[in-house]
């Protein structure tokens, strides 16, 4: 298998753990406050990506050159995760998935601002494409509050929470000096735990942790182990491996995996008139997964998979 092909490989896994995280956050979030929720995952990452470098002989002085890095790659991806758990108060979470969706436009705008990637003409249109899906879903197929632009508070919250990993996917590419995936998202988890927990110090002193439901513990660690460690590696592998775009192409499969898991926790399947907007996302997906030119880290064009 190529190292294109096994990206991609590592991108579908993505997608299908992400989506488990907005139906349990959506359950979770009046319960706690998003930092609390994100400092926790980010320690529990760390400790797991931590050990896993440790057996495998990675913690090595020489290994952390300018560790600044991982305070503004943790900065930037703790900022998208609270302001995701900070969405999911009032957002539903087939709705949140959809402005996930739209980040892999974002994303390809920020990889051309950051890396000089460039975006053919068809990997636009099919960008453009997700949008209206993503823009479907999020009006809840509905004209008149698209027209009206009457988006929920909670969608807002998360957008910007979609800006920073937009931003995110590019950084690493630029700022990876040949570190293993595993090195890099320990460094990175690393960094948002020291900087959530500064930031936060006063909720997690103040928080009452034997009143918390059980489905906030749940969701702890699920976020943790899956939504966090796994898909820090994963997207980190896959970024060194794919155009930016690319990438985050994947993000369109998200809120088909998350009808599933509304379905599978007995929430029920959302109305014909929005699933039309989720299959637009599918259909943006299959056009952004065929073989192209487009622009490389220098901003020459090469060929990518």
């Amino acid at each position: 298998m190529s190292d294109a092909l096994r990206g991609h490989a590592a991108m579908l896994l993505f997608s299908m753990l992400v989506a488990g995280s907005f139906s349990l956050g959506s359950l979770a979030a009046p319960h706690v406050d998003p930092e609390l929720v994100t400092v926790f995952r980010f320690a529990i990452a760390a400790v797991i990506l931590g050990s896993i470098c440790a057996v495998r002989g990675e913690l090595k002085r020489a290994n952390f050159v300018a560790i600044w890095r991982y305070g503004l790659l943790g900065a930037v991806f703790a900022a998208y995760f609270v302001l995701m758990f900070e969405g999911l108060k009032t957002a539903p979470p087939v709705s949140a998935a959809a402005v996930f969706t739209l980040t892999p436009l974002l994303t390809a705008l920020a990889s051309f601002v950051i890396l000089r990637q460039i975006t053919t003409r068809r990997i636009a249109i099919a960008l453009g494409l997700g949008g209206i899906g993503a823009l479907w879903v999020i009006f809840r197929a509905d004209f008149a509050a698209f027209t009206a632009f009457q988006i929920g508070q909670g969608e807002i919250i998360y957008f910007w929470g979609c800006v920073c990993h937009a931003i995110y996917i590019p950084l690493v590419r630029l700022l990876n000096r040949d570190e293993s995936a595993m090195l890099f998202s320990f460094g990175t988890t690393c960094g948002g735990t020291l900087l959530l927990l500064f930031w936060s110090a006063g909720s997690i002193a103040a928080t009452d942790y034997a009143a918390l439901p059980m489905i906030v513990w749940l969701t702890i660690i699920y976020v943790a182990v899956f939504a966090t460690a796994t898909t820090f590696v994963l997207t980190q592998y896959a970024s060194l491996r794919l155009p930016g775009a690319k990438v985050m192409a994947y993000t369109y499969l998200t809120p088909s995996w998350v009808i599933l898991w509304e379905i599978a926790l007995g929430h029920g399947a959302p109305r014909g008139l929005i699933l039309g907007g989720v299959a637009l996302t599918v259909l943006a997906l299959i056009a952004l997964l065929k073989h192209e030119e487009t622009g490389g880290r220098d901003g020459r064009i090469s060929k990518a998979d």
